[in-house]
C-alpha cells in the first residue's frame, strides 16, 4: 500500500521498556552517581536535523545518523520556541493518536520559526519517536513509577532525554534549563525541581546505564531499536536474527524524495534536462523512471510539481505497479487507490488510452484521486467510493488487470515514519490478515483469463505477504503465480520466490513492501 494510505483502527500508545520498573520521581537524592555497569562504546544518534525538510543527512551512527543540529550558543542556538513546539507535536501522536508527519506540517506552518529551528524541531520529533522504548528504559534509571507522573512532565523528560542521548552537539546544560523552562511554562511550577534533579542525573549517569546485550535476542532489539517487544519477536522468528536486527536497526544514511516524470509528457531524458535546471542534488534511483532528490524544501509548492510534470512517488509503490505491465488499451482496476500514484502511474503508462478504475473507500480520499487527475491532466481514470470488498457483479470478468494494494500494518516504513510501529499490534494486524484474504476473494473475481492480479503491501510481516498469497492459491487454483515483468530490474527480480517479492529496506535500499503478481489461468 502507499505510504500514507495504512488502513488501521486509531489507538493512543504509551511506548513502555520491556523490563518494567517502577517510575515517578528521581532515583536516589540529586547529585548521587549510580553504578550499573558500562553502556557501549559509542552513543547512538538519531535522525538527522532536515529530515522533513530536506537537510542532507549527517554521518551515519552505529545506531541511526546523527544530527546536524549546531551548538546551543548564540546566535544559532535552537529557540525555547522550537522545543515547544516540538513537545506540542510530541503529545499530538502519544496523547492524540495523531500521525507524526500531518502535525509536524500542521504546527509549523502556523509559526514563525526560522528553517534551522524548523529543523531541529523535525529532529526532536522524529529522533524521540524513533528511539522511544530506549528512551524510556533510560529514564528508567533515573526515574520512579513514570506510569503516574504528570503525561506533561513525562513527555518534557522523554524529548529531553532525547536531546541527552542523541544529540551530542547541544550543551548539556541548555538541555536541562529549557526542560526546566518548559515544565514551568505548562504551569506546572511544582514538578520543575523533578524536571531538574532527573535530567541532571541522566547526565551524570548516562555513561553507566546497563543496556541489553545481543544475546538476550528479542529484548534487545525492542529496547535498542525501539520496536515492541511482540514486533521484535516476530521478526525473529520469520527472518533470524541476523535479519531480524538488520531490520529493526535499519536507518537510511540519508534523507530524499523519490520523485518520476509525467511519462505522458517527458521521457526521461527531457526530464533530467528539466531536472538540471533545478537546485536540487538529484541522483538516479534503483527503479526505472525513478529520481532521488535532496535539497528540495516544500517540493509539492514546486511549479513543474503544481503544473503535473511531475509526481512524488516512493519506489516500491512504482515497482507495484510496474509489476501490473499494463498495455495502452487495457480495462484496469486499482482497488485501494488513493491517493493516486500507482493508479496514475498505470494510467500513463498506458498512453492514456484504455481505462483505469480507481476505487476507495472514503470520499475525501476519491477527492485526492480525482485532484491528482486534474493536476497530471489524466483522462483515463475513473474514480469511485466504492468498498473493495464487496462484488460489483457487473465487472465480474471484466478486468485484464487488478492491483491490490491492500490495507497494512505500515511496518515496511518504520524508518520513514517511526510511529507506525507502536500503532501496530497483534490484534490489529489479526485483523488486517482478515480483511486482505477478503480483498483478495473478493477483487480476484474481476480478473478475465489470461488476466492479471497483482497483489502488495507495505508490510515486512509474512502473515501479511507470502502466507498470504499461499493460502490464496490454495483456495483459488484458478490462479498461478506468474513472474514478475522483465522491465523490472534484474537486482530486485532475483528476490522473488514461491510466493512473491519481500522488498527490505537494508537489502534493497527502497521501501519494504511486498508485491505478489499471479496470472488467471482459468
Amino acid at each position: 500500500m502507499e505510504k500514507d494510505s495504512t488502513q488501521r483502527g486509531k489507538r493512543p500508545f504509551v511506548a513502555k521498556p520491556n523490563d518494567k520498573k517502577p517510575y515517578g520521581k528521581p532515583v536516589g537524592k540529586p547529585g548521587e552517581k549510580k553504578s550499573y555497569g558500562k553502556p557501549g562504546d559509542k552513543k547512538p544518534y538519531g535522525k538527522p536535523a532536515g529530515r522533513t525538510f530536506g537537510k542532507p543527512a549527517g554521518k551515519a551512527g552505529p545506531y541511526g545518523r546523527k544530527p546536524e543540529s549546531k551548538p546551543a550558543h548564540a546566535p544559532n542556538a535552537p529557540s525555547s520556541l522550537s522545543r515547544k513546539v516540538a513537545l506540542q507535536i510530541f503529545q499530538d501522536v502519544v496523547r492524540k493518536d495523531a500521525y507524526a508527519a500531518l502535525s509536524l506540517d500542521d504546527r509549523l506552518k502556523n509559526t514563525n520559526l526560522p528553517q534551522l529551528d524548523k529543523r531541529f524541531c523535525a529532529s526532536i520529533v522524529y529522533t524521540t519517536l524513533e528511539n522511544l522504548i530506549r528512551i524510556d528504559y533510560a529514564l528508567s534509571f533515573f526515574l520512579k513509577d513514570a506510569e503516574s507522573l504528570e503525561p506533561t512532565v513525562r513527555d518534557i523528560l522523554r524529548i529531553s532525554a532525547c536531546q541527552l542521548l542523541f544529540h551530542d552537539r547541544i550543551p548539556e546544560n541548555a538541555i536541562v534549563d529549557e526542560a526546566v523552562k518548559l515544565t514551568r511554562g505548562a504551569g506546572l511550577e511544582g514538578l520543575t525541581g523533578l524536571t531538574n534533579a532527573v535530567l541532571r542525573s541522566m547526565v551524570r549517569g548516562k555513561n553507566e546505564i546497563k543496556w541489553p546485550r545481543p544475546e538476550e535476542g528479542a529484548k534487545y532489539l525492542s529496547i535498542m531499536y525501539s520496536v515492541p517487544m511482540w514486533l521484535a519477536e516476530r521478526l525473529t522468528a520469520a527472518y533470524g536474527p541476523e535479519t531480524a536486527e538488520a531490520i529493526c536497526s535499519y536507518r537510511s544514511e540519508s534523507h530524499f524524495t523519490t520523485i518520476r516524470p509525467n511519462m505522458n509528457q517527458y521521457t526521461d531524458e527531457a526530464f533530467e534536462a528539466l531536472l538540471q535546471k533545478k537546485v536540487w542534488e538529484v541522483e538516479k534511483g534503483a527503479v526505472a523512471h525513478a529520481y532521488r532528490v535532496r535539497r528540495a524544501a516544500e517540493i509539492a509548492q514546486d511549479a513543474d510539481y503544481l503544473a503535473g510534470h511531475f509526481s512524488i512517488q516512493g519506489e516500491s509503490s512504482m515497482l507495484a505497479a510496474q509489476a501490473v505491465n499494463v498495455r495502452a488499451g487495457m480495462q484496469v482496476l486499482d482497488c485501494c487507490a488513493a491517493p493516486g500514484g500507482k493508479t496514475a502511474y498505470l494510467a500513463e503508462s498506458m498512453g492514456g488510452a484504455g481505462r483505469v478504475y480507481a476505487w476507495d473507500l472514503h470520499e475525501h480520499r476519491v477527492t485526492l484521486i480525482r485532484a491528482m487527475m486534474r493536476r497530471l491532466r489524466l483522462e483515463n481514470v475513473r474514480p469511485a467510493v466504492r468498498d473493495a470488498a464487496v462484488l460489483k457483479e457487473d465487472l465480474a470478468g471484466a478486468m485484464d488487470a487488478v492491483l491490490l494494494d491492500a490495507p497494512c500494518s505500515g511496518l515496511g516504513v518504520m524508518d520513514d515514519k517511526p510511529d507506525i510501529k507502536y500503532r501496530a499490534t497483534p490484534e490489529s494486524v489479526r485483523e488486517l490478515k482478515e480483511t486482505q484474504e477478503k480483498l483478495l476473494d473478493t477483487c480476484c473475481q474481476y480478473v478475465k483469463r489470461n488476466g492479471t492480479l497483482v497483489y502488495s503491501t507495505c508490510s515486512v510481516l509474512p502473515e501479511e505477504n507470502g502466507e498470504q498469497v499461499k493460502r490464496f492459491l490454495e483456495k483459488h487454483p484458478e490462479f498461478t503465480l506468474a513472474p514478475l515483468p522483465e522491465t523490472i530490474d534484474q537486482r530486485f527480480r532475483k528476490e522473488y520466490t514461491e510466493t512473491g517479492l519481500q522488498l527490505l529496506p537494508h537489502r534493497d535500499g527502497v521501501e519494504g513492501f511486498f508485491i505478489a503478481r499471479m496470472k488467471r489461468i482459468k
